[in-house]
């Protein structure tokens, strides 16, 4: 039993050595971070995540490095703008670490550095800037400021998410003259939109007497048409009338003459007796022979004529 004592020490040294390997060579590395490895205090090779193996005793983790996006405390920088106003703007920048090993190897202080890039990218880009610009391109400038913020971290191992202008300051006397200016901005567009209104009803007043003339006129050309038409048709009518009177004297001889004047003669007296003015009408004895000699003109008118024995 005695000899036995030495040999179960040994057992538990092996056993406990063989558990100080895995505890060194085997590293567990969680999803949101990354490992960096040395050894011989140099750089051996960077763990991603998951189950990693290292050569126990000669490589260590130096540096656990979290590849989440962060987010710089928000800052203010005091600029001045194209047009000589001096103006506070408040930004932040977010990145996140792609390159572990230029992170840790190139840069002290990542967070200093990066503000102390982006104030003076900030500052250069707002002073190309009018403050009316300023106040209304925050996206453009936000995307300046990050495309050339990536392009000096990129030798830091840092990838430039985003960065946000979150407030334009500007003093109290600024302000006043940004109102003043509003103010009068609005008055113009005021008397710009009367301007316009009144020329429309003007524009809208003259075709409407266009409108109005143009109708009149056709008006005027339909009742020259319809007159025209009238004047046409009575002169056919009278055109034939001739004809058939000059057809029942070329058929009738003098009947047909005498019956047309006694038959003008009755139509004249028949005009006079129904005018308004007339109230007392005085008829010749002679009107009833007038009229009888128009009744056998037309009996004899309307009998055939005799062929001569």
């Amino acid at each position: 039993m005695e000899n036995l004592a030495p040999i179960n020490i040994v057992v538990v040294l092996l056993v406990v050595f063989a558990l100080l390997l895995i505890w060194r060579g085997v590293k567990v590395v969680p999803q949101s971070q990354v490992y960096v490895v040395e050894r011989f205090g140099k750089y051996r090779r960077t763990l991603p995540a998951g189950l990693n193996l290292i050569v126990p005793f000669l490589d260590t983790v130096s540096h656990r490095i979290s590849v989440l996006e962060r987010q710089l405390p928000e800052f203010t920088i005091s600029v001045i703008t194209r047009d000589n106003v001096e103006v506070n703007l408040r930004a932040t920048v977010f990145y996140r670490i792609s390159d572990a090993p230029r992170s840790v190897y190139r840069i002290r202080n990542v967070d200093d550095a990066l503000h102390t890039e982006a104030t003076s990218i900030v500052r250069s880009a707002a002073g190309r800037l009018e403050l009316d610009d300023l106040q209304s391109s925050r996206e453009s400038m936000n995307q300046e400021i990050a495309r050339n913020l990536q392009t000096k971290t990129e030798e830091w191992g840092l990838n430039i998410t985003s960065t946000a202008i979150t407030d334009v300051v500007v003093d109290e006397v600024t302000k006043a003259a940004q109102r003043q200016q509003l103010n009068a901005e609005r008055e113009r567009r005021a008397a710009i939109a009367r301007a316009e209104g009144d020329k429309r009803a003007v524009e809208l007043a003259a075709e409407a007497k266009l409108f109005e003339a143009q109708k009149e006129a056709e008006a005027l050309r339909v009742t020259a048409d319809a007159e025209a038409y009238s004047v046409r048709v009575k002169a056919e009518a009278d055109a034939e009338q001739t004809r058939l009177v000059a057809k029942a004297i070329a058929d009738n001889g003098q009947p047909a003459v005498d019956f047309e004047v006694l038959k003008r003669q009755v139509d004249a007296l028949a005009q006079l007796a129904a005018s308004p003015n007339s109230k007392t009408l005085v008829v010749p004895t002679d009107v009833t022979g007038v009229i009888g000699a128009l009744h056998v003109i037309a009996e004899n008118m309307g009998r055939p004529a005799r062929e001569p024995g």
